[in-house]
């Protein structure tokens, strides 16, 4: 069965079939420059990967899109990252202290969005940057941690994100991690709710398609958080992840669970090289 024809039986009976082209186009050729950066959006895969070569998600939006992107004043994730600032320099809970009166500029922490998630050998499991940030504030600050999907978090990931932007992914792989890695691949494989679906069938399958309005990319995860039209808002990689899970009828896992953790391992390894976008512009 073709691609085409795999992804119609898929869809049949969702209510997306009616959009799906019968030849949806590929990426597009653009290059993304951000403040006279030229950042990584198409490089080979790495070794043992399904795909030959792994494109941003940046490549398969339209121009308008891409434009709000290109140019921080017109991104409108920009805000909650300057929320962040603010955040970052406002002495909180018990100790009184800012993360600033820590960890000095921001910049500081340069590099660490493309290390997640990161092991947590106290913890004996990888953290995502959520995690990290809350242990910090409970630990750290003596204040309460922030919900996953509060105004403060997303924009203090969004914030600590941006530092990373143009570096390339590279996610710790060997050791522990492995585990966790395996864990994840298992998961994107493994289909799941009432449609029987799993993720590898859109991104991996039949990426490059359109389903109505939306032209399937390869599910990379190096511009999260992301500013989504749909969500009029900032969000997080696992709302990303529950949503998707909403859409084939099955129950999501709850955000900062070992499940999507575990998930979000396997795409940081399955995305290694592409430049972080923090905060990227989607549809």
């Amino acid at each position: 069965m073709t691609p085409i024809k795999t992804a119609i039986a898929l869809f049949a009976g969702t209510g997306l079939v009616a959009g799906l082209a019968v030849a949806g186009p590929g990426p597009d050729e653009d290059q993304l420059v951000i403040e006279g950066e030229t950042l990584i959006t198409e490089v080979a895969a790495p070794e043992d990967h399904p795909l030959d070569t792994i494109y941003s998600g940046w490549r398969f939006r339209s121009d308008e899109t891409q434009a709000l992107e290109i140019d921080d004043f017109e991104n409108p994730a920009m805000v909650a990252v300057e929320y962040g600032l603010d955040l970052w320099d406002t002495a909180a809970g018990s100790s009184e202290k800012s993360c600033a009166d820590c960890h000095g500029d921001v910049d500081s922490l340069a590099g660490l969005r493309a290390n997640m998630p990161k092991w947590n050998e106290a913890a004996g499991q990888p953290w995502s940057l959520e995690h990290w940030i809350n242990w910090s504030i409970t630990e750290h600050q003596g204040a309460e941690p922030w919900k996953w999907e509060s105004e403060e978090m997303l924009a203090m990931t969004a914030l600590i994100g941006l530092q990373s932007r143009g570096m390339p992914m590279t996610v710790e792989t060997e050791g522990p991690m492995a585990d966790w890695i395996a864990r994840g691949k298992e998961l994107y494989y493994t289909r799941v709710g009432q449609l029987d679906m799993a993720c590898n069938q859109c991104h991996e399958d039949n990426w490059g398609q359109m389903i109505r309005a939306d032209h399937l990319s390869q599910g990379m995860i190096n511009g999260f958080p992301t500013y989504r039209f749909k969500w009029s808002g900032l969000g997080s990689l696992h709302r990303r992840f529950s949503g998707c899970m909403k859409n084939i009828r099955a129950k999501p896992y709850k955000r900062g669970s070992d499940e999507f953790v575990a998930l979000e391992a396997y795409l940081a390894a399955r995305g290694a090289g592409l430049s972080i976008e923090t905060p990227a512009v989607r549809n």
